[in-house]
């Protein structure tokens, strides 16, 4: 293991990150989680992609709800260690599934990015996206008779093949043998109406009941950035749309 000192960007060979985002982060991560504002987070999330962390022991640490999560903590002044860049770490973190978590020595932890967090950096070099074309509330999908609606698959721009990967072994673990998707756009012809879901060949009928179903779909958003709409449509439901993950 090299040995990086914090404040020396030429001691040992490895890759330091942003030593002023570095200082800005765990200054951050000195305030009082009740005293941390939006202002708080909007610098938190601008600066904690190329700053300097550490990887935390154990390594790999599971969520309640059985995910994994890279096991990272912030460093101290004259500290040596091995630095850890998430930007610079991405594509290990999407290969291998994992979201992040910051500081889980502590009793609450300071950060957790999920899988699809990660995925939302790697395409837009943002953990979080406010403007998007994704429906804002997918609770009773239901497509009308006569609606014309356009129908394909998600591009590597929206689902790219490792979070593609990701999403099918977790859907095959949980029982759902031959997982598929599609994309779904309404009101297409209208740009400031149109909107995009992701659909699962998955429905309430493949559950013992409602809530088990929605706290799957709750689930499997776990792998998608937070802006994507997921919805579930029996396979038959829309011709020719649904393809194999």
């Amino acid at each position: 293991m090299s040995n990086l000192h914090f404040f020396d960007a030429n001691a040992g060979n490895g890759r330091l990150g942003d030593l002023e985002k570095t200082i800005v982060i765990n200054n951050l991560l000195d305030v009082p989680l009740a005293e941390r504002n939006n202002g708080w987070v909007a610098q938190f999330i601008d600066n904690i992609a190329e700053a300097n962390l550490a990887v935390s022991e154990p390594e790999i640490v599971m969520s309640n709800d059985g995910f994994p999560y890279f096991n990272l903590r912030s460093v101290e002044p004259g500290e040596n260690f091995q630095a850890f860049v998430i930007k610079d770490k991405l594509p290990t973190l999407l290969q291998n599934g994992f979201g992040v978590a910051l500081n889980t020595r502590k009793q609450d932890p300071d950060w957790m990015f999920s899988f699809g967090d990660l995925v939302n950096y790697a395409l837009r070099q943002e953990f979080y996206t406010d403007e998007h074309f994704f429906s804002r509330n997918n609770a009773d999908f239901v497509i009308g008779k006569d609606e014309e609606i356009l129908v394909g698959q998600p591009s590597e721009e929206i689902l790219p093949g490792y979070a593609r990967k990701q999403l099918a072994e977790f859907l095959q673990y949980s029982g759902v043998k031959n997982p598929m998707i599609m994309l779904i756009a309404r009101n297409y012809t209208d740009e400031e109406k149109v909107t995009q879901d992701l659909v699962l060949n998955i429905t309430p009928k493949n559950f013992a009941n409602e809530n088990e179903y929605k706290q799957a779909m709750n689930t499997i958003s776990w792998f998608l950035p937070k802006h994507y709409s997921i919805v579930g449509l029996d396979t038959d439901a829309v011709e020719s749309g649904f393809q194999p993950l």
